[in-house]
């Protein structure tokens, strides 16, 4: 069991570096490495520190090649930040993969594409007569309680997609009252019934249009600036700027500035600032934007 007191080793020490001034480690891919020197510059430019790291990590599985071992396995993180008078937890869970050799951690890599979805956005059908629907107003409680809920683990009531953000995202807003329409048309309106469901259900780039077009049922107003969002609200990220959305979060909590908390799906988080600065997805190119859900 000399590779799994290695890994729990070096756990345990990746997991104190957070707490400190993050330090580049050659085990770990240019893109993590990069993403948390970003994150410990963030954190310095909010006034906000991690003052409490804790992690809990589970083995799935393990292959011996020759005297290498590979170890699968899944790591939640939790931070306990205090920023100036206010403390929150921020929590991430992950599939990762270590290589084991001579005793000595070689390579450990994320095993979930942080972010982006890989398919072309399909089209969709626009809004071309109002159709009666009844009001309901959007209760932003429950829309945050559902995605406290179910920030970490799959709700089996709904598909796991293997980019599950914006699947996610809008469980969370139906969880909130906003109401379904369109089916059985998949390029229209907003909906999802037994195992089938609109692109703007679980696609990013096609529910970021459908916010910002539709003009019954779930809606969105979009808003200049994450300090307007609150509770319930969604942020939108094109990573490249080239005008394809690749993700989708919702917006938790505020924090001691106002800027927005966010959960989200795929690279599972809790509490997470809002603008992915400390994600491997990031670019300087990156474009959001901010939507309001309104009442219908």
């Amino acid at each position: 069991m000399d590779w799994l007191t290695t890994l729990q080793k070096f756990i345990e020490e990746h997991n104190a570096s957070f707490t400190t001034d993050y330090m580049r480690d050659e085990r770990i891919n240019t893109l993590e490495s990069e993403a948390l020197v970003r994150r410990a510059k963030s954190m310095k430019e909010r006034n906000a520190v991690i003052v409490n790291a804790q992690v809990k990590a589970k083995i799935l599985d393990k292959t011996t090649v020759d005297d290498t071992e590979e170890v699968i396995y899944l790591i939640q993180r939790s931070y306990l930040i205090k920023q100036t008078m206010k403390f929150y937890v921020e929590e991430c869970l992950e599939k990762r993969k270590a290589t084991i050799g001579n005793g000595e951690i070689t390579r450990d890599v994320s095993l979930v594409m942080e972010g982006r979805e890989k398919s072309d956005p399909p089209s969709i059908e626009r809004d071309e007569e109002i159709i009666s629907m009844p009001r309901y107003r959007y209760n932003r409680l429950e829309a945050v309680k559902y995605a406290e809920r179910w920030w970490n683990s799959h709700n089996p009531a709904y598909r796991l997609f293997e980019n599950d953000c914006t699947n996610f995202v809008s469980q969370c807003m139906h969880a909130g009252g906003a109401p379904m329409r369109g089916y059985p048309n998949r390029s229209k309106g907003w909906w999802y019934r037994s195992n089938n469901w609109s692109y703007s259900w679980a696609v990013a780039n096609t529910l970021r249009w459908h916010l910002s077009g539709s003009k019954q049922g779930l809606r969105g107003q979009e808003v200049r600036s994450p300090e307007q969002l609150i509770p319930g609200d969604v942020i939108c990220y094109d990573f490249d700027g080239d005008g394809r959305w690749q993700h989708n979060t919702i917006v938790v909590a505020k924090d001691e500035m106002g800027m927005p908390l966010v959960n989200a799906h795929t690279h599972n988080s809790r509490m997470r600032y809002w603008d992915y600065t400390d994600s491997t997805a990031y670019t300087p190119k990156i474009k959001y934007k901010f939507f309001r859900i309104v009442d219908g």
